[in-house]
């Protein structure tokens, strides 16, 4: 082999690998960097806004195959609204009833247009009662993490949910039942 040879093979072998990445991975989520957070409105003058500190689970995806998968826990009991007097209003039997439902989940699967990730179709259990939740994706990318030197993978997605629907119906008539979420999530891919 001529010395010239061996970076066109490189690179060649390069291209080839990021045209056609690894096969399926999984990825464990951040704790310290997801946030699902939510908002709603407050007796048509003001709007709430809290977010839930503590999730865990785990994502699988296959880039190649335009395959991804999510399972998601969140502790009810960490809802936060800045306010500890709203913290204990929620986490009583009229909305989360955390004594009762200490987790609330989502599993769903990965939507694309293209090679692109525009959404996940999933089902969301809270308070014991499973609806069907599409969770549109603003932002959808993996990356290598600059510090830990894995493959890391990141999104912001939203949805709306009625809390009528989850069984919460104090206050829940018309645009008062509407929460509104968002979410910040990164998941670290396992070895």
């Amino acid at each position: 082999m001529q010395p010239s040879c061996l970076p066109i093979a490189t690179l060649v072998a390069c291209l080839l690998l990021a045209a056609n990445p690894a096969a399926a991975a999984r990825f464990r989520i951040d704790p310290d960097h997801t946030f699902p957070s939510l908002e709603f409105d407050h007796m048509g003058i003001s709007t709430w806004r809290g977010r839930f500190n503590r999730t865990a689970g785990t994502f699988d995806y296959d880039a190649a195959a335009r395959r991804g998968t999510v399972n998601v826990s969140v502790e009810t009991d960490s809802i936060d609204f800045g306010l500890e007097s709203m913290h204990e209003y929620a986490i009583k039997p009229d909305w989360l009833d955390v004594a009762k439902h200490p987790a609330m989940t989502y599993t769903g699967s990965l939507v694309f247009q293209g090679d692109k990730a525009v959404a996940v179709d999933g089902q969301l259990t809270l308070r014991g009662v499973t609806r069907p939740l599409r969770l549109n994706l603003n932002r959808f990318a993996c990356i290598e993490h600059p510090f830990f030197r894995k493959e890391v993978c990141g999104a912001d997605a939203e949805g709306e949910l009625n809390r009528a629907d989850f069984g919460m119906t104090q206050f829940a008539e018309g645009e008062a039942g509407k929460v509104r979420l968002r979410i910040q999530v990164e998941a670290i891919r396992e070895d």
